[in-house]
């Protein structure tokens, strides 16, 4: 049987349990554990999958095609975790198994009542994702905070598997806030004792507490916590505040948060180390050779979670190159008000994310024309690839109001469309390609150049696709057809070949991108994003003469 690490948060919400899990896991790993992690979500949403961005930020796509929270894409780029449908549960995901079992009759006529059928739905989720694979410890991440009226379904059951594991097997690990009072001068406990007290209502004591600080946690407060809060005072564990949350497993792993855990669930402790993941990871992204700057021109630029893993990846490119990626967030809909220079000029590289909806995608279209006619490195995302086609098909081709279906059902031109077998579909949840598919690429294109394989296996999120009628006449203009997914010969990646580097794939490749591992299509867009900085720039045989770093811009 594996050991379980509950991750349960207090105070507020947004202090980072995902990142916290997620580091623990890496903690874990590097000692030779076997780790899978988890994430028990309180909405009734079945999955996030047709939820605003706005409201939940990123939809994090799996290889088996889940549509899941954004916190298990943190597990997969700081762990080797095997992430699929199994690894997110939702409170609609759970009732909508006890109504089926209800309605089919497998109660045996029973009053369905929450405790215990719905709390016993919840522990065998807990027990599944486990389930046939060697597994050292499993860490389950509950969403929400202690006190929502969401979470109590969750933290009950939780309750109940740590009574029926036994203490040595399963423990909890509460993150908590000491917030700084700037005219006291001082930080204060007593939230956290509130918060911990609040969980002890519950039916569960916190066995570690990750105390999220900006400033430096004493000795002498850390016993106040650990005696007022019932935990021993080397599991009262800082999580200040860090410039890059891949900082965090070092921090951790500083105050031998590790030990700890090994001690209270009767592991036999060996050392490991991050020395890899310091080197590679966090000293790079500290000591960047120099920087460049990328424009990400998206719909949902207002929240930064909305494009989390497009964030990160464009990061990881820069580690691969060893330089910073300055961030320019531009809202695309301020594109179509104003001229492209205005807002796109001194930018090293332009990217354009997925998306759904018409809502800016006018200036999506005018940001890709003006990184295709100024020879700016370009790297078109789902979306983006399709109003890559959109303006090659009107600038280029000459077709007139050419247009996805999605946004003009009329268009004479579609250039984008739904597959024939899905022009029926009304339903939206769950019904796009999803998850991992294969794309072949093209021999002598730049994308072949970048993952050196004729064969990868990406990630889709999307129901509209390129539009074969016209793919002829794509060819002959100039634009390659680098890869595709055979069965249906449906068109992944799209280039130029008359252009530094314009590449724009209908997957999304940011799903599988890691900062010690960079995606190779992010490594190759930030390395042609260092030449067009270095043409301006006036960096000549690798001497800097005249950069000037710039900073991430909101």
């Amino acid at each position: 049987m594996p050991k379980y690490i509950f991750v349960t948060g207090g105070v507020v919400s947004s202090l980072g349990k995902g990142i916290a899990s997620a580091s623990i896991g890496r903690i874990l790993e590097a000692k030779g554990l076997r780790v899978v992690l988890q994430k028990l979500d309180p909405y009734i949403n079945v999955d996030p999958g047709t939820m605003n961005p706005f409201q939940h930020g990123e939809v994090y796509v799996t290889e088996d095609g889940a549509e899941t929270d954004l916190d298990l894409g943190h597990y997969e780029r700081f762990t080797s975790s095997p992430i699929g449908r199994l690894n997110n549960v939702t409170t609609g995901q759970i009732y909508h198994s006890v109504i089926t079992k209800e309605r089919r009759g497998d109660y045996l006529g029973a009053t369905v009542q929450v405790v215990p059928h719905i709390t016993d739905e919840i522990k065998e989720r807990i027990r599944m994702v486990s389930k046939g694979k060697r597994v050292d410890v499993v860490i389950t991440e509950v969403g929400g905070t202690v006190g929502d009226i969401e979470s109590l379904p969750f933290l009950e059951s939780v309750r109940q598997f740590m009574l029926e594991v036994g203490r040595d097997n399963a423990i909890n690990i509460h993150l908590t806030l000491i917030p700084y009072i700037r005219g006291a001068g001082e930080l204060k406990t007593k939230p956290t004792q509130h918060s911990v007290g609040r969980l002890r209502e519950i039916g569960i004591q916190a066995d570690i507490l990750l105390c999220r600080t900006e400033k430096e946690l004493s000795k002498g407060m850390k016993e106040k916590i650990a005696l007022f809060c019932n935990v021993a005072p080397e599991a009262v564990i800082e999580a200040r505040d860090v410039e890059s949350i891949y900082e965090v497993p070092l921090c951790f792993r500083e105050q031998e948060l590790d030990k700890v855990i090994c001690r209270l669930l009767r592991l036999d402790y060996k050392a490991g180390n991050l020395n890899d993941w310091k080197k590679n990871v966090v000293d790079v992204l500290k000591n960047p050779k120099r920087s460049v700057q990328i424009a990400v021109v998206g719909k949902y630029i207002e929240l930064q979670d909305a494009y989390k893993s497009i964030y990160e990846a464009l990061k990881h490119g820069g580690i691969a190159n060893g330089v910073q990626v300055a961030l320019k967030r531009i809202d695309a809909e301020k594109l179509e008000a104003n001229p492209p220079e205005q807002l796109l000029k001194g930018c090293d590289g332009i990217l354009v994310p997925g998306g759904f909806g018409s809502r800016g995608i006018e200036g999506k279209v005018k940001a890709i024309q003006y990184a295709r006619t100024h020879k700016i490195p370009f790297f078109g995302i789902c979306l983006g690839m399709q109003c890559a086609a959109i303006e090659f098909a009107r600038n280029v081709l000459g077709f007139k109001g050419a247009n996805s279906t999605e946004f003009d059902s009329g268009t004479a031109y579609p250039v984008i469309s739904l597959l024939e077998e899905q022009q029926e579909v009304k339903s939206l949840g769950g019904t796009m390609r999803l998850g991992a598919y294969p794309c072949e690429l093209r021999h002598g294109s730049q994308a072949m150049t970048a993952y050196q394989k004729e064969t990868v296996w990406e990630r889709h999120r999307h129901r509209y696709e390129f539009n074969n009628r016209y793919l002829e006449e794509y060819e002959k203009a100039g634009m390659k057809i680098a890869g595709v997914y055979p069965k249906g010969n449906l068109v992944e990646v799209i280039e130029l070949d008359a252009h530094p580097w314009f590449i724009a794939c209908q997957y999304h490749p940011e799903f599988k991108s890691k900062p010690d591992r960079a995606h190779p299509l992010f490594r190759e867009f930030i390395r042609h994003a260092i030449k067009n900085n270095s043409k301006k720039s006036g960096v000549r045989n690798g001497k800097k003469e005249d950069l000037v770093s710039v900073r991430e811009e909101e």
